[in-house]
């Protein structure tokens, strides 16, 4: 998924986004009845934080530390295609890897899937800005973390230049 819409991306025969297998990190997670809304469904605030648990399962799977990871950027946006509703019933899993790499960010793309029946659920996107927050403004990404990731991945990981990284799916 290398800039672009994250539903036409490469793999998933069904026209629904990448295969899980194109994934290197899988997080479990639990729906909560506190994440549904009225009609008995999951709220779409709530992917947001699935994506979150997922982001963190991926830091600590690399081996980073999850505090250290985390007090080096910041969400600069985020992206959500919602594809089928999450309920009570669904065993949920969230797919996650870093699709590329920015000069001072990164993204990361997710698949949300049933595990039961496949079914994909929701696509998703997050753009982190690396962030200096002794001085408060952003800072460059560093090649020592890019190696770091590429390694982990085991697959190339595209560059972009300027604020491609950053662009809003379909464009």
């Amino acid at each position: 998924m290398s800039g672009g819409d994250p539903s036409t991306a490469a793999g998933g025969a069904t026209g629904q986004g990448p295969a899980p297998e194109e994934f290197r990190v899988a997080a479990p997670i639990e729906v909560r009845f506190r994440d549904l809304d009225g009609m008995a469904h999951v709220n779409n605030a709530v992917y947001l934080t699935y994506f979150e648990v997922a982001r963190a399962r991926y830091w600590k799977t690399m081996g980073e530390g999850e505090w250290t990871r985390l007090r080096t950027y910041v969400v600069a946006r985020a992206e959500i295609d919602f594809k089928s509703p999450v309920t009570l019933q669904d065993e949920v899993v969230c797919h996650v890897r870093v699709a590329s790499f920015g000069r001072r960010s990164f993204s990361m793309d997710y698949l949300l899937v049933d595990r039961k029946s496949g079914r994909t659920l929701a696509l998703g996107r997050t753009v982190q800005a690396m962030f200096d927050y002794e001085h408060g403004t952003s800072r460059p990404l560093d090649e020592e973390m890019k190696t770091a990731v590429r390694s982990f991945e085991g697959r190339p990981i595209p560059e972009q230049s300027g604020r491609s990284a950053a662009k809003p799916v379909g464009a």
